[in-house]
């Protein structure tokens, strides 16, 4: 019997197969290139698998790992149709991601890094005159395991289980994650964030709050070649009248600690810039740019106003994504769980800055482009119309709010006071002849 000349109709693709396709294409668009290869070998868990289910895992709203794992493994399994199957257990997808998290996790960061500059563009990666990254920590919890409880202490509270630190950089033009570092809860949150300096690039501006007013810390800061601007509260105490530079305004102070006197340390000569804020509060914060062509006040006020992008940063971690709490048992496990996590939080922001129509912060609407992830991870949604149709359909809300976001039956169990301004007092005899002697001493070398 002869077969006829027609060829069969192409099958056509399933709703779920359909989904995985597209979130493939938009997960790869920010992926790198070279260094996720997708065939190793013999090996079932290449490594661009690796990266693709642990992001998955991260957007999945599902309770344990377990689950998590098996949904995010579906979803790549529907990516790569005629590809061996990965490995089915979650444990030999954890063992295998532990050993080369650190390796794979490189190339990662730096490829969100470039599509960030290149969403960006000429008008978002500056504000106004300044390039400003903004910088804080937070803590994350984790299981209460005997692992867990030996070498991650609680940072926080008496009651507080064991923790992790999670220091970040935020890109302020875009309200993107920049860069990030984490830790036990009791390490350095100012050596974490000191970490990230060498990646930042030069003369930029950063943006910190008043934990990171230590003279260490922002002479670090100005000798990578950046600029700050920081709170600072009534736990520092600057100079004036030191006579350290030969012009002195009134609004110059001086950073110099008693015990770095004696050391050969010299003073760092800062302005020291007054706002009012709310409830007629006064806002003192400090900065190396001591002219005001450099930076005027206003641009002062808007600047520290957006470093609260970084606190909405850590809102949308922690109460968006649903991830206050990793779920591993051990701690290099929550550490890799953490890492893959935040990263997920960065590509997120990305997909949603570049695809919403309207150019603002990605701290905003990141809940409704995360349910457009999890609808897509999950093959399910609205079938009539593409899945990226529906990321042109985003907008922001822009109401006025007519009474303040505080729900009256909350109850406010942290009543902390407000932070003050600084201690600022004359020079002592004492102090003026150690800034001339040493003055001298730094000309003559």
């Amino acid at each position: 019997m002869k077969r006829s000349g027609k060829s069969r109709p192409a099958r056509k693709a399933r709703p779920q197969e359909d989904y995985n396709r597209q979130l493939r294409a938009a997960l790869a668009r920010y992926l790198p290139t070279r260094g996720l290869p997708l065939i190793q070998g013999a090996l079932r868990w290449s490594d661009r698998l690796l990266v693709l289910v642990a992001l998955l895992m991260a957007f999945s709203p599902l309770g344990t790992l377990q689950d998590r794992f098996a949904e995010a493994r579906q979803a790549v399994v529907g990516m790569y149709g005629s590809r061996r199957r990965p490995g089915r257990t979650y444990a030999g997808f954890s063992a295998r991601l532990v050993g080369v998290s650190p390796r794979l996790l490189g190339p990662v960061v730096e490829a969100l890094q470039r599509h960030l500059i290149r969403v960006a563009g000429a008008d978002a990666w500056r504000v106004g005159r300044h390039l400003a990254f903004a910088g804080d920590g937070s803590q994350e919890d984790l299981p209460r395991t005997k692992a867990n409880r030996r070498r991650c202490r609680p940072g926080g509270k008496k009651k507080s289980g064991p923790q992790q630190l999670l220091v970040s950089v935020l890109h302020v033009g875009t309200g993107l994650l920049w860069s990030w570092r984490r830790g036990p809860a009791r390490s350095s949150e100012r050596g974490l964030l000191l970490a990230q300096l060498a990646g930042v690039p030069a003369g930029a501006l950063l943006l910190l709050d008043a934990g990171f007013t230590g003279h260490e810390v922002l002479t670090a800061i100005l000798t990578q070649g950046l600029h700050v601007l920081v709170r600072a509260g009534a736990n520092v105490r600057l100079l004036r009248k030191l006579g350290w530079t030969v012009v002195e305004k009134g609004h110059w102070v001086y950073l110099w600690p008693q015990a770095l006197q004696g050391q050969g340390q010299p003073p760092l000569v800062l302005r020291k810039i007054v706002l009012i804020g709310r409830r007629n509060r006064r806002i003192c914060l400090l900065t190396d740019l001591l002219e005001d062509r450099d930076l005027t006040v206003a641009e002062a006020g808007e600047l520290y106003r957006r470093r609260w992008d970084v606190e909405l940063l850590f809102r949308g971690l922690k109460q968006t994504l649903d991830r206050r709490k990793m779920l591993s048992g051990t701690p290099d496990h929550g550490a890799v769980e953490l890492d893959w996590t935040v990263a997920a939080y960065g590509l997120l922001g990305l997909l949603l800055y570049e695809q919403r129509p309207e150019k603002v912060s990605a701290t905003q609407g990141l809940a409704a482009a995360l349910r457009l992830v999890r609808q897509a991870l999950a093959g399910r949604g609205d079938r009539r119309r593409r899945w990226a149709a529906g990321w042109e359909k985003l907008r922001v809300d822009r109401y006025v709010r007519l009474r303040p976001k505080r729900a009256w039956c909350w109850p406010h169990k942290k009543n902390d006071p407000p932070c003050r301004t600084p201690q600022v007092r004359m020079a002592t005899p004492t102090e003026v002849r150690r800034a001339k002697r040493l003055a001298l001493l730094c000309r003559a070398a």
